[in-house]
């Protein structure tokens, strides 16, 4: 015979379902595009302003070139003879990494650059705010250089231009008041300035002499020596962490959903499948509430000296038993009889059963007076108590 599931368990379950619909519905909905373009010449995308062909025209003819995902504070304590290109940026670095960076350049390090927000990484750079026409532009090289080799039409859709020039930096391309090429000694090392990153895009490196170009930029100032090329992917918004690259995708949407399907099934079932518990309750006849109570009861009634006759009698009778001796036995025979055959010399017990015989007779007597004398009775019949059971443990 099947086992049909409660109304309440049924309206918990579709619930939970109903649930489950609305969550996979927003998720579907508010998910982005898959073909929507993106403007950053990432190394990761083929789209038309991507620079996955750049990176891998590098890899087949085998530069030593790598992404870098790492913060620039953990770039190579050497840099000589180490390029970082930083392919339009637009995460700011903090403090540290500005620092960083400015300290891989003045140590010996060399980067290209392109893009606007360059005085975001290196203070100091004079790039012009005004944005020029967004149209492809050719530019040829105004004095020869390793970079122009071989490469006298470029084409550069400038982001900007570079407004004033100093001493350290040299105008490579672009016209002597707007110049989109721009080579800066700074400390050890070089930074070369692109106005924009066309030249190493999917759709920009054909054009041209772009190839040439680009491969000029990067290639090695100092042949005998090797070098290395980083190209960054950090402040593209790629970590090298595991969270990073979760946190780009919808796993985490996914757990939270099976962890909320999960927890309405275990809701669901949990309550009439678990073992039933029943709960402990305290005993009223527990010894210490009865302490408690019997205390409660002498203190309100002002029978201390009741308290002094328990004890009394209870000390009476275990030393007539223990002695043989008749009940009616006065104390100080009591006494006299405990001391010769039990040994218990200037032990007292005579003097605190005539005080507790004629305390028990008084109903004026003070409880700080009643506790004292119970505890010296109690003492005694502790005593007398151990000395039974030594006695029945040799019988």
């Amino acid at each position: 015979m099947p086992i049909g599931i409660a109304s309440s368990d049924r309206k918990l379950l579709l619930g939970g379902m109903g649930l489950l619909v609305l969550l996979l519905s927003a998720s579907a909905v508010l998910s982005p595009p898959e073909q929507m373009t993106s403007p950053v010449p990432s190394t990761y995308s083929v789209q038309s302003p991507g620079a996955a062909a750049a990176y891998r025209l590098l890899s087949k003819l085998h530069y030593p070139v790598r992404r870098w995902e790492s913060p620039p504070t953990e770039l190579d304590g050497d840099p000589e003879n180490t390029l970082l290109i930083l392919a339009e940026p637009f995460q700011p670095p903090s403090e540290n990494e500005r620092k960083a960076l400015a300290d891989f350049v003045e140590e010996g390090g060399h980067v290209l650059f392109t893009g606007l927000n360059i005085d975001a990484y290196f203070p100091g750079s004079n790039v012009s705010r005004e944005r020029p026409d967004p149209l492809w532009e050719s530019f040829e090289p105004n004095l020869p250089s390793r970079v122009s080799r071989d490469a006298q039409h470029v084409t550069i859709q400038p982001r900007g231009y570079w407004a004033e020039l100093t001493s350290e930096q040299l105008a490579l391309y672009g016209k002597a008041d707007a110049p989109v090429v721009v080579s800066w000694a700074r400390g050890d090392g070089e930074i070369l300035w692109w106005a924009g990153s066309t030249p190493l895009t999917n759709a920009g490196i054909t054009r041209e002499d772009n190839v040439k170009f680009f491969l000029n930029s990067v290639g090695n100032w100092s042949p005998e020596e090797p070098y290395k090329i980083y190209w960054d992917e950090y402040f593209h918004g790629q970590r090298s962490s595991l969270w990073s690259y979760v946190s780009k995708t919808s796993l985490a949407w996914s757990v939270l959903q099976l962890g909320l399907l999960a927890a309405a099934v275990l809701f669901t079932f949990s309550r009439r499948s678990g073992p039933i518990y029943i709960p402990k309750e305290t005993s009223r006849l527990s010894p210490l509430e009865f302490v408690d109570t019997l205390g409660g009861l002498y203190e309100r009634a002002g029978a201390a000296s009741s308290a002094i006759n328990v004890s009394y009698v209870r000390v009476r009778s275990l030393l007539t038993r223990h002695l043989s001796m008749p009940s009616n036995t006065r104390n100080l025979d009591l006494a006299q009889a405990a001391e010769q055959r039990m040994g218990w010399r200037n032990s007292g017990l005579g003097e605190t059963l005539r005080q507790a015989d004629a305390a028990g007779r008084d109903s004026t007597v003070s409880p700080r007076e009643a506790l004292q004398l119970v505890r010296k009775l109690e003492e005694f019949a502790a005593r007398l108590d151990v000395r039974s059971q030594i006695h029945r443990e040799r019988t």
